[in-house]
């Protein structure tokens, strides 16, 4: 009989920008291995944004696919940048499962302009939703967490932006440079708490988000970017998909990783050894 690689029993996960791509993913991966799952999204008002937001409708889409795995989803529209939305999100995620055991902090915008042309919305919009809105949810659900007295676990996602720079996209290197910080931060203020925390970096992922940029910037634009050039991995030439980062979320909330915590995960490729 096959043994699950993972299990999240009785568990509940609240995942961040779970609208598509790997938000979506992740919220399949956990509902897989047995949690019920929360999914938050459909922020409005970016309006720097080169690609269509997802959608309401599509968040209640990835609902309707955890519930097709068997497991119960909550569905909650949250603007992961505003304070009070995240905290209303988090307690309502509490009162209708009890509990939140991980916080799959995912959500965050990518746009591409050069520093010295980039004006303060911009720069703005990218930073609250890629940063800001990932210390939110964990201050949030850390409070969850350190209340309940029952451990949890944070994966966040990084990028390997968020080690090396990105021409053409400074502020996403920036941001994702301080879900590293953030990241090594709470692990050591939360382990007394029993609390893991640690972050992904992917390299470039096939999603609609890099779609929507490779229509508004184009191919030409995009390569120069080194953070999102499939090119740039050893591995293959392709970008990866979004359940090779879902598998890496998955080891990292589970048991298997319990005394894992501060780390960088990169799934990329080999691209960082370049």
């Amino acid at each position: 009989m096959a043994v699950p690689r993972y299990k999240f029993d009785g568990q509940v996960a609240f995942v961040t920008g779970a609208g598509r791509g790997q938000g979506r993913s992740h919220a399949q991966y956990y509902a897989k291995h047995g949690a019920d799952v929360v999914v938050t999204g459909g922020a409005r008002g970016i309006e720097t944004s080169q690609y269509p937001l997802a959608s309401v409708a599509q968040l209640d889409e990835t609902a309707s696919l955890v519930e097709d795995k068997g497991q119960e989803a909550l569905a909650l529209r949250a603007d992961v940048r505003r304070e009070p939305a995240v905290e209303a999100a988090v307690e309502e995620a509490i009162d209708r499962f009890g509990k939140i055991d991980i916080l799959a902090n995912n959500a965050g915008i990518w746009n591409v302009t050069d520093l010295v042309e980039m004006d303060e919305q911009r720069w703005d919009e990218l930073v609250d939703s890629d940063l800001k809105g990932a210390w939110l949810c964990a201050k949030h659900v850390g409070q969850h967490f350190i209340e309940r007295d029952s451990g949890g676990k944070i994966v966040s996602t990084a990028s390997t932006a968020g080690l090396v720079g990105a021409k053409g996209s400074g502020h996403y290197a920036a941001a994702k440079h301080g879900i590293v910080g953030l990241t090594k931060a709470l692990a050591l203020e939360l382990a007394p708490h029993d609390v893991n925390v640690n972050c992904v970096a992917p390299t470039g992922v096939a999603t609609p988000m890099i779609d929507g940029i490779l229509e508004t910037v184009g191919e030409s634009a995009l390569a120069s970017v080194s953070d999102a050039s499939g090119s740039m991995n050893v591995l293959d030439e392709q970008l990866i998909e979004p359940g090779d980062v879902s598998e890496a979320y998955m080891w990292l909330s589970s048991d298997a990783a319990r005394y894992v915590t501060g780390i960088v995960l990169p799934v990329d490729a080999g691209m960082l050894a370049k």
